[in-house]
C-alpha cells in the first residue's frame, strides 16, 4: 500500500509542490505574526525550494540539464563581451 501511495504522490508532483508552497506561505505568515523570525525564514526557504521544484518540473528540466545550460550561458557571455569596445566601460571623472 505504501508503494502505491508513494508512486501516486511522485506522479502528482505538481500538486505536491503546490501544496508545499501553500503550507510554506501560511506558516510564514503565522511565524511572522508570532515573531518567530528563524522559523519564518525556514518556511520562506521551503516555499522558494518548492516553487523552484514546481517551475523546473513544468519546464521539463532535470539536474543533468543545468551544467549544459550554464556552459551555454558562459559561452554566450564570452561571445558578447568579446564584441565590446576596448574603452568600455568608460570611467567618467
Amino acid at each position: 500500500m505504501a508503494a502505491i501511495t508513494t508512486s501516486v504522490l511522485l506522479m502528482r508532483w505538481p500538486l505536491v509542490s503546490a501544496v508545499l508552497m501553500f503550507v510554506a506561505s501560511t506558516l510564514n505568515i503565522q511565524f511572522r505574526k508570532s515573531d518567530y523570525t528563524f522559523f519564518a525564514i525556514v518556511s520562506s526557504m521551503l516555499g522558494i525550494a518548492s516553487a523552484l521544484w514546481f517551475a523546473t518540473g513544468l519546464l521539463g528540466l532535470e539536474w543533468t540539464d543545468f551544467p549544459v545550460i550554464w556552459a551555454s550561458f558562459k559561452d554566450i557571455m564570452i561571445e558578447i563581451s568579446s564584441h565590446t569596445p576596448p574603452e568600455w566601460p568608460m570611467v567618467m571623472t
